[in-house]
């Protein structure tokens, strides 16, 4: 689970709203790690291999959703740009 969050932290980091409409990201193995999906607002939405939504970013704060290993939410964080 770790390393999804920091692979989504990398792929925030990575990308722009003026670029792809959407991203696919791979491990070392070639399995998708985090696929990624911009709206036309400029909102990104970041998926974990199991399809479920890992991380928003949208113009006026983030949100990031951690998942158990039953792929239950069990915390999201949000933070507001200010």
């Amino acid at each position: 689970m770790a390393e999804t969050i920091v692979l989504a932290l990398l792929m925030l980091a990575m990308i722009g709203a003026a670029q792809a409409q959407q991203r696919t990201i791979y491990d070392a193995s070639g399995r998708v790690a985090i696929r990624s999906a911009i709206d036309s607002q400029g909102t990104v939405i970041n998926y974990d291999r199991s399809g479920r939504v890992i991380s928003r970013e949208t113009t006026t704060g983030n949100t990031t959703t951690i998942y158990d290993a039953g792929g239950r939410n069990v915390a999201r964080f949000t933070t507001n740009r200010q």
